[in-house]
């Protein structure tokens, strides 16, 4: 792997944590929603 492949990934890989952070309480959110909506 050259250096410039490196950058690549670890760029990559920001833009993916970046996105979890939002993505996991959100569908924590709808979870909940769904779960709330079966139960009543």
């Amino acid at each position: 792997m050259t250096v410039h492949d490196m950058e690549k990934a670890e760029a990559t890989y920001g833009g993916f944590m970046a996105a979890l952070k939002w993505a996991v309480p959100l569908i924590a959110l709808i979870v909940l929603f769904v779960i709330m909506l079966i139960a009543g």
